[in-house]
This record gives structure tokens, sequence and C-alpha cells, in this order.
């Protein structure tokens, strides 16, 4: 048998270049479809119209903080806001006025809490937020923060000024609570502030 030894070594070296070539797309088209489940991921869990958590991936995270809060008996707050008189938004100013509005609230949430906090639009006009590491005094004081900061500068639209305001309630994150009954309790606390603060 006649054997070209040559011609197989190059053969052999030319199969081992197209292998490392497919190896390199396949390399890069892993790459590629990693980063579309991670912004697919992303999309899924943000709000549809502000830089936030959306109520599905925001009560992901409010569980996941309960079962820390029991794990290590730490500490957390879950702080409830709702826009005084948002319907007078859009019915003033139009839907376009309200969604910008309700993007700045989100914006100002964001730069005014930790970044280990949680920020999230539950719906609507309606916010939330996760104090990590927080006690009672503290989440109030945050709150009350918060709600002043939201009041102290109007939102600029389209040569318009709107005011915002907000009215917050507080809920101590304890081991037993469910994401749900958190939220209620922190809604029901917001609600019974809302004729103090418009009285």
């Amino acid at each position: 048998m006649v054997t070209f030894p040559a011609a197989e070594a190059a053969l052999s070296a030319e199969a081992t270049e197209q292998l490392a070539a497919e190896l390199a797309f396949l390399r890069e088209e892993v790459a590629r479809l990693q980063a579309r489940l991670e912004e697919a991921e992303s999309l899924a869990d943000t709000d549809v119209l502000a830089p936030v958590l959306n109520r599905r991936a925001f009560i992901r995270e409010l569980n996941r903080i309960i079962a820390f809060v029991g794990r290590y008996q730490s500490s957390a707050a879950l702080l409830y806001f709702d826009l005084d008189g948002f319907k007078a938004v859009n019915d003033g100013y139009g839907h376009a006025a309200g969604d910008a509005a309700l993007r700045t609230v989100a914006g100002r949430l964001m730069a005014h809490v930790r970044e280990s906090d949680i920020v999230g639009r539950l719906g609507g006009d309606e916010f939330a937020v996760i104090l990590v590491q927080a006690d009672d005094a503290s989440a109030r004081a945050k709150a009350e923060s918060l709600t002043r900061m939201l009041a102290q500068d109007p939102v600029g639209f389209d040569g318009e000024e709107i005011l915002i305001r907000a009215t917050c309630g507080v809920c101590m994150l304890e081991p037993e609570l469910a994401a749900e009954q958190a939220l209620s309790r922190a809604d029901a606390a917001m609600f019974l502030r809302k004729p103090a603060i418009r009285g």
C-alpha cells in the first residue's frame, strides 16, 4: 500500500484549522445566545415603563428577603408608596406626562436608596422598596425622607411642572409573612396615612 505522508499531514492540518474555526464560531454563537438570554431575563424582570423591577420580580425578591430575615434573624422593611391624586396628572397633562412622571419617580427612588435595597413598581402608580438591614426606626425615617424627596422637585414635562406627592406605608418583614401578606400590611399602613397627609 502506497502512502503519502505529506498529503495526509496537510489534510490533517487543514482539518484541524477547520475544526478550530468551527469551534470559534460555536463559542461566539453561544456567547451571543447567552447575552440574548440575559437580556430576555432582564426584560422579563423589568417594569415595562420604569427602570425598576416589575411586580412579579419584586415579589420573588421580597420572598427571598423574608427567607433571609428568618434564617439569619436579620431585619428588613417594606415601604409601599402610592402617588397622591395621580389620576389628575393623566387627566390634566395626558398619559405621556403621567408615564414621564412614573419614570421620574422610579429613577428618584433608585437614586436615593442603597445598592442593596430593592425598588419595584407594583402597577399603576404604586411603588415599593425593600430596605435590607433596616430596623423599624430607620425604615420609618427613610420612608419620610423619600416621601419628602419625591415632593420636593416637580417633574418637568413639555414646559409644564407637575407636582408629585406620595403616601408611604411601612411594614417590617417577619419570617412567617408571605410576600403578598407583607404587601397587604404595607398597603394598609399607607392607606391609614392618607387622611393625615391630606387633612
